[in-house]
């Protein structure tokens, strides 16, 4: 079966510059999702939720996620555990071993930062792109996504019904809602919101906002050159990065916080534990002959 892509972000929204290498390959065996023919306004939260869930759970095992010890895991621990829980909101976070520049976030708080990402980003500028995603949850807007997915795969599939009840549901199915969520993409509004999100979470926290607007200029710079055309059709519905940038330094401005962002050392490796050798002092035993008469 072809495998298929769900990827409800930040970053595949804005640039998606490189060839995607994190997937779904649902083989033959269904993993439940929301009954089909159910329209997307039927669609709870907790069932998007679910849905969610599912896609999410499988594509963790169509990806190398970064161990408990592996230094992304340990970075990334660091940066953002502390943020994981929030008001009306509770996200669970994994890294991809992938080394595609991406994160996405779904319906059900599953973020997905790509190690690629992490190794361009220093701790200030991943922060702005998970307060990006965190914004795309406390908006719900990931659940929007799943709404206007599912309602594409019903549509598809022709079939109706008055049940809102979550049952077993094909692989073929859940693939096609894959394949709309890809299509259904953030609206402008809801990616400049989640910026806006973004810069109040970086804000709040104590951090540097000065980030957000660097970390687009990151964006934009890859956007540059030969992927440009590709860049243009995938941006058609979604703010330019330069401008999106521009945004971030005028909100800066605003607030008397601006000042041109310097990037920060980035270690994604395990810290070396420093050993401390004890001093050994020998003393040595000083003896005294006195010489008869």
């Amino acid at each position: 079966m072809k495998k298929k892509f769900i990827i409800a972000g930040f970053l595949f929204a804005t640039f998606g510059v490189t060839k995607m290498s994190a997937q779904i390959n649902f083989g033959d065996k269904a993993i439940g999702a929301v009954q089909k023919g159910v329209t997307a306004f039927t669609l709870t939260n907790a069932d998007a939720a679910a849905l969610s869930k599912e896609a999410v759970a499988k594509m963790d095992t169509e990806n190398e996620v970064a161990g408990p010890n592996d230094g992304y895991t340990l970075r990334l621990n660091r940066v953002f555990g502390k943020h994981s829980t929030g008001e009306g909101y509770t996200l669970n976070y994994k890294v991809y071993k992938v080394k595609d520049v991406n994160a996405f976030a779904t319906a059900d708080g599953s973020v997905r930062v790509f190690s690629g990402l992490m190794d361009i980003m220093d701790d200030n500028e991943l922060l702005a792109v998970i307060g990006h995603e965190i914004g795309h949850v406390a908006n719900n807007d990931s659940r929007d996504a799943m709404r206007a997915a599912y309602q594409k795969e019903a549509l598809i599939d022709g079939a109706s019904s008055q049940s809102a009840k979550i049952a077993a549901v094909t692989d073929s199915q859940l693939g096609k809602i894959g394949s709309a969520l890809i299509d259904s993409k953030h609206s402008r509004k809801q990616e400049s919101e989640a910026d806006l999100f973004a810069y109040n979470f970086l804000k709040k926290n104590g951090y540097d906002v000065n980030a957000e607007e660097s970390a687009f200029r990151i964006l934009a710079k890859m956007s540059e050159g030969a992927e440009a055309s590709f860049i243009e059709r995938m941006m058609s519905s979604h703010p330019d990065s330069k401008q999106r940038a521009e945004d971030a330094k005028k909100r800066a401005e605003k607030d008397g916080l601006y000042k041109p962002y310097v990037q920060q050392k980035i270690v994604n490796t395990v810290p070396v534990a420093t050993t401390t050798k004890k001093a050994t002092t020998t003393t040595k035993k000083k003896t005294t002959t006195t010489k008869k008469k």
